[in-house]
């Protein structure tokens, strides 16, 4: 997905500093060039060998340790596509919009005229000092992105807004700022995900092994492709689009229903469970003398098929999870829900299954189609059914 592309990662010293590791792992996963450049109080918080290892580039600091005869500061700006600098301190933030330029990261942020994101962390008395405010009223003035600071207990024993935000967001923010493709732009996407819970009594239910990534997944490569998301789920997440949470197979037929009639693009991701228990027991149910134990199931709706049924312009995909004879089963499913495009996964596989990272999927179509996804991680594996399917 980000391959081709050239990311600047710049790391100041903060103590997430340490989370950026991941985000450059995830980078590289991904078929992205990243090249660090930190300050050096940042190398108190990371080591310069860790970093090196995670982007297999070497990793600037110093600002005149000029290896070839062109500047650092200038070639560095030039070659990426795109700088991140997280976290980003409150010295470093008021340095950039001062245009103070006195190590390698602020000489490189001066110089820099492509996308810039800053993912500011720190104390919550520093993040609301009026400097600070000030200083980031003006890099937003500029055109650079602010990923705010969340709220909650920080390193230094406060609580309140400093910490730096999560890692999937600032993956997304910049997968969405290199533009790799706005062929959503105006169009609303609907993404269902997660595996529906059918209560028993207060304390036990029905579900399944459905862990909602490949769900997350689709939906944030629809967000970077300029869509419109709305992402029905049973799991709890943040993201930079419109969240609706449901936990049974009724609750996700209602939310579908308020917005069905206004997408563009309907994605049945969910694993919605075949049937829930006729009588919901108010209280818990103790445990008797008998050795077993009846529960009177009813059937959900199937929920595909009733879109399918009741479609104008949509386009809508499905997903079917099998272990055994994949293709005759989808094959048969999509004939049967009438649905645009049909997902095929074999979860008899371990590295693919649920909760897994990767994947590898059939794309079916209605007329008979059919492509092979090979294994890859699921956000690639998301971004190749959104570009083989619209």
């Amino acid at each position: 997905m980000l391959s081709n592309k050239t990311i600047l990662v710049g790391i100041t010293g903060g103590i997430a500093a340490y989370k950026i590791c991941e985000l450059i792992r995830r980078f590289k996963k991904n078929g992205a060039n990243v090249k660090v450049v930190c300050t050096p109080n940042a190398l108190n918080f990371v080591t310069k060998l860790t970093l090196q290892n995670l982007s297999q580039n070497e990793v600037y600091v110093e600002e005149f340790e000029v290896k070839e005869w062109k500047p650092e500061h200038i070639s560095l700006a030039d070659e990426a596509d795109i700088m991140v600098i997280a976290p980003a301190t409150a010295n470093t933030i008021s340095k950039i919009a001062c245009g103070i330029a006195d190590n390698l990261l602020t000489s490189i942020a001066c110089a820099f005229r492509k996308k810039m994101i800053i993912a500011p962390a720190m104390n919550c008395n520093m993040w609301n000092n009026p400097g600070v405010k000030e200083n980031i009223r003006v890099l937003k003035a500029r055109g650079v992105e602010i990923l705010e600071p969340e709220s909650g207990f920080l390193a230094c024993g406060y609580m309140g807004k400093g910490r730096l935000c999560g890692v999937d967001k600032i993956y997304d923010a910049v997968c969405e700022g290199l533009n790799y493709s706005q062929k959503l732009k105006g169009k609303k996407v609907v993404i269902t995900s997660g595996g529906t819970i059918e209560d028993i009594d207060p304390v036990r239910y029905i579900s399944n092994y459905s862990s909602g990534k490949m769900g997350f997944a689709l939906a944030s490569s629809a967000k970077q492709m300029g869509a419109e998301v709305v992402l029905i789920t049973t799991k709890e997440i943040e993201a930079p689009y419109k969240i609706v949470k449901v936990k049974s197979a009724l609750d996700m037929q209602k939310a579908l229903d308020e917005e069905f009639d206004s997408s563009d693009i309907v994605i049945m991701a969910a694993a919605v469970a075949d049937y829930r228990v006729k009588e919901v027991s108010p209280q818990k149910m103790k445990k008797g003398v008998n050795e077993e134990l009846t529960l009177e199931l009813v059937k959900n709706p199937d929920i595909l098929k009733g879109l399918c049924e009741k479609k104008t312009h949509q386009c809508i995909i499905g997903f079917c999870a099998e272990s055994e004879n994949l293709i005759e089963n989808a094959k048969e499913k999509i004939t049967k829900k009438g649905c645009d495009y049909l997902i095929a996964n074999d979860i008899s596989r371990n590295d693919i299954g649920f909760g897994s990272e990767d994947n590898e999927v059939v794309i079916l179509d209605k007329n008979g189609g059919m492509k092979r996804l090979e294994k890859a991680s699921k956000s690639v594996i998301a971004c190749q059914i959104l570009e083989a399917v619209y």
